[in-house]
C-alpha cells in the first residue's frame, strides 16, 4: 500500500521505455542472460492495463517459484448461493455495488459464511483454478507461521532484537529492531513504498528481485529513519526480515513450513506457488499464489481463533495479538503517528469504525476480509490499473462494501 493518496502514475510513462531498452538487449544477449532480461521486461510492464490481469494470475510461471504441495484430501467447503446486495454507502453516498466491483478491476471474488460459500464470481480470464498474486495478503500468512513459530518455542522472545536470530542484519537499519516492532510495521526503518515512483524503494526492489538478487542483501541496505516501536511506517521489507527469521529457526524454506503447518493441516484444494529469490528465498513480503477459496479457507481459520474443526493450528491468545493494536500509533485513526488511518496488528489491518473485523492487503487490489460478529470472509483477486491514482480511496470503500456484503449474508443489521 502506497504511504499518502493521490499520487500520479509515473511509472506507466517510463516503464515501457525502459521496457524497449531492455527488449533491445534481448535480441543481443546470450543463453545466460536472456531469462533474466525477460523476467526485467515482465516487471517492468507488471501494471500496464492491458496486461495486469493476465499477469496477476501467472506469477509463478514467469518467476522462479517453491510448490506448496496440497495434501491427500481438500477441506469441502458447501454451497448456497446467495445475490450480493445491490448497494452500498461510502461517505454518506449510496453506490452501486456491481459497478464498483467493475470499475475497481475485479478477477475474482468468493464470500463464504464459516463453512458455506455464497458467492463465488471469476472475471477477466481468471477461474476458479487461477493461481492469484496475494502480494501483501502474503504478509498475513507469515504472521500465521510466524506464530506457530512462537509456540513450538523456535522463537522465544519476540521482544529480542530480530538480528538475535539473523546476524547477517548486524549493522543495518534492523540492527538491535525487536521483533514486536517488526511485526508491526514499526521499525523505524527508511523505506519508500510508492508504487506509482520508478525510483521508489518498493520499485527499486522489484527490479532487484527480477535480476535474481537475493533479497538478503537489498534487505540489509536499509537504514533507520526513526526510533523502533514509536510510528506506524507500512514497510514490505519488515515481512521479509520476518521471513528471514523464519528460515533461521525452522532451518527450513518457508514454502515447507508453510506447507506442513497449514497448507496441508487446512486442507487446502490447491498446490500454491512461493516466488523465490537468485538465493532460493521466499518473498515473504508479498510473493504467494494461490486460488482463492483457499484464500478463504486461511480466512476461515482466524474467523475461528486458529482453531480448526476441533484442532489449535494457531495459538489463539497469537490470533487476538494480531488482530488487537496494542500502542497509540496502531489505533485507527492515528494519522499523526501513523502514514495511514487503518490500524495495524500483527501484519493485519483494522478498519476505523471498529467492527471487530479485520482484514489483509495487497496492492492493486488484493483483499481477504474477516468479520468474525458475522462469522463472514470475503476474498477478492483485483487487477485494479489506477491504483496509483486513488488507491487508498480505493482501498477504504471496499471495507465499506465488504461490511455491506457481511451485512447482507448474515441476514441484515446486528
Amino acid at each position: 500500500m502506497p504511504d499518502t493518496p493521490g499520487r500520479p502514475s509515473r511509472i506507466r510513462r517510463i516503464a515501457p521505455v525502459a521496457a524497449l531498452v531492455v527488449l533491445l538487449a534481448l535480441a543481443t544477449a546470450g543463453t545466460v542472460y536472456r531469462h533474466t532480461l525477460v523476467r526485467l521486461v515482465r516487471t517492468l510492464t507488471l501494471f500496464e492495463p492491458d496486461r495486469i490481469a493476465a499477469n496477476f494470475r501467472t506469477m509463478g510461471d514467469a518467476f522462479d517459484a517453491r510448490i506448496v504441495h496440497r495434501g491427500p484430501q481438500s477441506w469441502p467447503f458447501r454451497y448456497a448461493p446467495r445475490p450480493l446486495p445491490a448497494t452500498y454507502t461510502f461517505r454518506g453516498e449510496t453506490r452501486d455495488l456491481a459497478a464498483f466491483l467493475e470499475r475497481t478491476g475485479t478477477t475474482g471474488l468468493v464470500v463464504a459464511r464459516d463453512d458455506t460459500i455464497h458467492y463465488e464470481d471469476y472475471r477477466q480470464g481468471n477461474t476458479a483454478a487461477s493461481k492469484a498474486i496475494a502480494w501483501s495478503v502474503t504478509k498475513s500468512f507469515v504472521s500465521a507461521l510466524f506464530g506457530i513459530a512462537v509456540a513450538e518455542g523456535l522463537v522465544t522472545d519476540i521482544h529480542r532484537p530480530v538480528t538475535d536470530y539473523v546476524p547477517s542484519l548486524r549493522g543495518s537499519g534492523y540492527d538491535g529492531v525487536p521483533i514486536k516492532d517488526v511485526l508491526q510495521m514499526s521499525s523505524g526503518i527508511g523505506f519508500d513504498e510508492d508504487y506509482g515512483d520508478f525510483g521508489s524503494d518498493i520499485n527499486r526492489l522489484g527490479r532487484a528481485f527480477a535480476c535474481n538478487a537475493p533479497l538478503g542483501e537489498f534487505v540489509a541496505g536499509l537504514q533507520r529513519e526513526r526510533p523502533p516501536g514509536t510510528f506506524h511506517h507500512y514497510v514490505s521489507m519488515d515481512t521479509q526480515v520476518l521471513g528471514m527469521v523464519l528460515r533461521e529457526v525452522t532451518g527450513r524454506p518457508l514454502a515447507e513450513f508453510l506447507e506442513d503447518r497449514l497448507w496441508k493441516p487446512l486442507g487446502m484444494e490447491s498446490d500454491a506457488l512461493w516466488l523465490i529469490d537468485g538465493a532460493g528465498m521466499e518473498a515473504a513480503f508479498g510473493g504467494l499464489n494461490a486460488v482463492l477459496r483457499d484464500w478463504v479457507r486461511f480466512g476461515r481459520l482466524y474467523l475461528h481463533g486458529g482453531e480448526w474443526n476441533g484442532r489449535q493450528i494457531i495459538p489463539a491468545d497469537w490470533v487476538r495479538a494480531s488482530v488487537t493494536p496494542d500502542a497509540p500509533h496502531l489505533q485507527p485513526g492515528a494519522r499523526v503517528t501513523s502514514t495511514w488511518v487503518l490500524g495495524y496488528g500483527y501484519q493485519w489491518w483494522l478498519p476505523e469504525a471498529p467492527e471487530g473485523d479485520y482484514l489483509a492487503i495487497g496492492v492493486y487490489g488484493q483483499f481477504l476480509y474477516v468479520h468474525p460478529g458475522r462469522g463472514i470472509v470475503i476474498a477478492r483477486s483485483s487487477a485494479y490499473a489506477d491504483y496509483n491514482i486513488d488507491g487508498d480511496d480505493m482501498e477504504l470503500e471496499t471495507i465499506a462494501a465488504f461490511r455491506a456484503i457481511a451485512q447482507a449474508m448474515d441476514g441484515g443489521p446486528s
